[in-house]
């Protein structure tokens, strides 16, 4: 069971369209496709120490309740979240079956030029 109030930010969740350019198949902007309510935990820097990470990202997870939308989201997808854009790294199941779903995801933060 997830409590209402835990669920306290609102995401949206964004899919890419194949596009065929009559060449060839290419991947379209993202577009938003749904918003949900969710609860976003940050990961620790421990946690991406451990997990060795090379590129400097924010980490971020995203529990939300399992539904029919929820339950599609992959890699291929994305969400927004308070003006940033989260690319989804993994998800699986949550709290028990089809209870929740928890998404984790990496933001790349631009790196700033030298002297900046």
């Amino acid at each position: 069971m997830i409590d209402a109030g835990e669920l306290d930010r609102r995401i949206e969740i964004l899919r890419a369209d194949t596009i065929d350019d009559g060449l060839s198949q290419v991947t379209g902007p993202f577009r938003p496709i749904g918003r949900r309510w969710a609860k976003k935990t940050d990961v620790s820097d421990g946690e991406q120490i451990r997990a060795a990470q090379v590129e400097q990202s924010l980490t971020a997870r995203f529990l939300v309740r399992h539904d029919s939308l929820t339950a599609r989201i992959d890699g291929t997808y994305r969400l927004a979240c308070e003006g940033t854009t989260y690319e989804v790294t993994g998800t699986k199941e949550a709290r028990g079956r089809r209870v929740g779903i928890e998404i984790t995801t990496a933001s790349l933060v631009e790196k700033k030029a030298a002297g900046a």
